[in-house]
C-alpha cells in the first residue's frame, strides 16, 4: 500500500479501527477544569467557560501538570519512521486528498512501518506517534495539541527544547518540545508562507497569522542566538460580548451599558491599555453596537478583528519584498480608507503616523471611528498620540495637535491587565476640550483596588465619579439614548454610595 514511491488508493481504515478520539500527545498538557474566565484578549483567550479559576491558580503550576517527559529513544523511533514514510508516500498526491483522508492515509503507511521494522511499542506509544507524524505532515507538528486547547491563550515558544503557554492569565511551561531547530524554523515558514510571507535569514523577522486568526510572531536566527523564537497569541473562537465580560467582573451591569450607547451614538473612541491588556476584545465588543447599515473599513497589521456588521471591507498592511519594495504602511491604507466611502474607520492599532490620519478621518465626517494605543493612562495616551504626530515629521505646534485631539477622541476606554492576571476595564474617561494649553478630561467611572484575597486575587470595584451628564449628552439625544444613558448613570452613582 503505497510502497515504492508512489501513493496508492487503499480503502480508508473502517470506522471500528479508528479510534473514537485520539489520545492527547505525551508532549501535551492535561486541559484545566472548566471554570470562571476572565477579561482576556480575543486573539488571546480561548473559551470562557474553559477557564479555570484565578483561585485555583496552584493547579496550572508545572509541577501539577507534570507528565513523563519523552525520551531520546522515542525521538530517534519517531526520527525512522517519519524519513521511511517521506520515502514512501508521494506527497503531490498526499496533497490531492482532503485532510481526514490524508491523514488515514498516512497512519495506514506509518502502522505498516512500524510492523516491517518490529518497533516496540504499546498501543498507547504508537497512537501518540501516529498522531505527532500526522501533525508533522498535516500540521503544525507539536504546536498542534497546544492550538487545539481552549484554555491557552499565548503560546511562546524560545527555540526547539524550551515553550510557555499562558494559562488563566498566568505563564507555565510546558512539555511540549521540537526535534530539533530545523523542525521549528520549518513550521515557522509553513505559517507564514499561508499569508504570503516568508521567514529565513535574509528576513528574520516576520508578522503573519493562522488560518482561524490566531497573531504570529517569528524572529529567526541569526537575531535569536537559541533558536527560532515563535510566538503565539490565541484567536478566540467564541466572540466576548460585553455581557459576558460583565460576568466575569471586567466591568458592572451599568458600565456595560455606558459602552453600549458610546458605541451606538457614534462617539470617537480609542482604547488604551498595555500588552495583553484586552484592547482587541472590547474593541470586539464596541463593534457589536454599529448598526448594520453603516460601512465600516478596518485597517490592521495583522487581521484580526471579528466584526459581524454586513457591510465591511477589511485591510491588512504588507511588508516589504525581499528587495526592500513594495511596503504598504498602515498610514497608506488609513489615507486610503478616506477614498472609500467609509462611515467609520477602525484601526486595529495604532502606532504610529497613521494616528494624524485617523485624528483627521474622525473630526471630518466619519464619526463613530475607533483605535487601539499602547499606554497605561488615558493621560498618557493623550501624550502618545502628540508623540506619534511628530515622528510623521509633522511640525505643528503642540497647541493644535492638542487641539485636533480634542476635536477628534470623545472616549478614551482604559483597560488594564492587573498583577493577578484578571484584565479590568479600569477607567471610562471623557475628553472635554482645551484649557489654555492643557487637554481638559473627566472620568465617567473608574476602578478601585481595595486588597487581595487569601488566593491573591486582587479585590476592587467599579465606582462612579458622579458626573451625571457627560460631555457627549446631547449626542446620545440625538440618537434616542439619553433615558437609557440617564438610568445608567443614576444606577452607577447608586452604586457609588
Amino acid at each position: 500500500m503505497g510502497k515504492g514511491g508512489g501513493l496508492a488508493s487503499p480503502p480508508l481504515m473502517p470506522a471500528a479501527t479508528t479510534p473514537a478520539a485520539s489520545p492527547q500527545p505525551a508532549g501535551a498538557i492535561v486541559p484545566a477544569s472548566s471554570g470562571p474566565e476572565v477579561f482576556a484578549e480575543p486573539s488571546r483567550d480561548n473559551g470562557p467557560a474553559h477557564r479555570q479559576p484565578m483561585a485555583s491558580s496552584s493547579s496550572h503550576t508545572p509541577a501539577a501538570r507534570k507528565r513523563p517527559a519523552r525520551n531520546e529513544n522515542y525521538y530517534d523511533t519517531k526520527s525512522q519512521v517519519f524519513s521511511a514514510l517521506i520515502d514512501t508516500i508521494d506527497l503531490s498526491q498526499l496533497s490531492k486528498l482532503d485532510a481526514e483522508s490524508a491523514r488515514e492515509e498516512i497512519r495506514d503507511i506509518v502502522n505498516d512501518i512500524i510492523t516491517i521494522k518490529n518497533f516496540a511499542m504499546s498501543i498507547s506509544e504508537q497512537e501518540e506517534l501516529l498522531e505527532d507524524i500526522c501533525n508533522d505532515v498535516l500540521g503544525y507538528g507539536p504546536l498542534e495539541p497546544l492550538l487545539a486547547r481552549d484554555d491557552i491563550a499565548d503560546i511562546m515558544v524560545n527555540g526547539a527544547g524550551q515553550t510557555f503557554i499562558e494559562v488563566a492569565g498566568k505563564t507555565i511551561e510546558s512539555e511540549i518540545r521540537f526535534r530539533d531547530n530545523a523542525q521549528l524554523l520549518s513550521i515557522c515558514q509553513r505559517i507564514v508562507s499561508q499569508v504570503g510571507r516568508r521567514v529565513d535569514e535574509s528576513s528574520p523577522i516576520c508578522d503573519a497569522r493562522l488560518p482561524d486568526g490566531s497573531r504570529v510572531n517569528v524572529i529567526a536566527p541569526p537575531l535569536s542566538l537559541d533558536g527560532p523564537a515563535l510566538t503565539i497569541r490565541k484567536f478566540k473562537k467564541d466572540k466576548l460580548t460585553l455581557e459576558q465580560l460583565v460576568r466575569f467582573g471586567a466591568i458592572t451591569p451599568e458600565g456595560a451599558t455606558l459602552l453600549q450607547i458610546i458605541g451606538r451614538v457614534r462617539c470617537n473612541v480609542v482604547i488604551s491599555g498595555g500588552t495583553g491588556s484586552g484592547k482587541t476584545t472590547l474593541l470586539n465588543c464596541l463593534t457589536r453596537y454599529i448598526d448594520g447599515h453603516e460601512r465600516v473599513i478596518t485597517c490592521e497589521d495583522t487581521a484580526e478583528l471579528q466584526l459581524q456588521q454586513p457591510h465591511v471591507v477589511r485591510l491588512e498592511t504588507r511588508p516589504p519584498n525581499i528587495e526592500g519594495e513594495g511596503e504598504i504602511t498602515m498610514r497608506d491604507l488609513v489615507k486610503n480608507c478616506l477614498r472609500m466611502r467609509p462611515e467609520r474607520i477602525i484601526v486595529g492599532e495604532v502606532r504610529g503616523p497613521e494616528v494624524f490620519d485617523l485624528l483627521q478621518a474622525m473630526n471630518t465626517g466619519h464619526d463613530g471611528s475607533m483605535g487601539t494605543i499602547h499606554s497605561n493612562t488615558p493621560r498618557e495616551c493623550l501624550s502618545r498620540m502628540e508623540s506619534m504626530i511628530a515622528m510623521g515629521g509633522f511640525t505643528l505646534p503642540a497647541k493644535t495637535v492638542r487641539e485636533i485631539i480634542t476635536g477628534s477622541v470623545d472616549i478614551i476606554v482604559q483597560a488594564a491587565r492587573l498583577r493577578d492576571g484578571s484584565r479590568r476595564i479600569t477607567q471610562i474617561t471623557e475628553v472635554i476640550g482645551m484649557e489654555g494649553d492643557v487637554i481638559v478630561t473627566q472620568d465617567l467611572m473608574r476602578y478601585d483596588i481595595e486588597g487581595e484575597d487569601q488566593a491573591g486575587r486582587l479585590i476592587g470595584r467599579h465606582v462612579s465619579t458622579g458626573i451625571t451628564k457627560p460631555h457627549f449628552w446631547d449626542r446620545a439625544r440625538y440618537y434616542g439614548e439619553e433615558r437609557r444613558l440617564a438610568a445608567a448613570l443614576d444606577a452607577m452613582e447608586v452604586g457609588r454610595t
